[in-house]
């Protein structure tokens, strides 16, 4: 395997955004638009998808598998809306999960992990 490559260090948190491993990329923590409705924070949240993998020359089509956080599970059919209309037919595997997550304040409502694959 090649050297893995890490993205959008952050030393205050001790993460990394994304991670290049072999034909793999992992992505976490994709949120904005924190304070939004549930519609303006999933889309910022693959918006915020979309532009870390553009560092890589990769769209949300290279996608393969996402882990989708809720505040309120039961906006899993919105998220599904933005989807259908974002990925154009390339669905990745899903879950989504409930939590309350550790975040100052009640606006957080969304977040998204993936794994985007790319051979190489």
């Amino acid at each position: 395997m090649k050297e893995i490559q890490r993205y959008h260090v952050n030393e205050e948190w001790a993460h990394s955004g994304m991670i290049k491993a072999g034909d793999f990329y992992f992505l976490s923590y994709c949120v904005r638009n924190i304070g939004g409705t549930i519609e303006q924070q999933i889309n910022g949240a693959f918006d915020e998808m979309e532009s870390r993998l553009a560092l890589a020359g990769l769209t949300l089509e290279h996608v393969v598998q996402m882990d989708c956080l809720f505040r309120d599970i039961w906006n899993i059919p919105v998220m599904e809306k933005i989807i259908r209309e974002r990925f154009n037919g390339k669905y990745p595997v899903r879950k989504s999960i409930q939590t309350e997550f550790a975040h100052t304040g009640d606006g957080l409502q969304f977040q998204v992990d993936a794994i985007a694959y790319s051979p190489q």
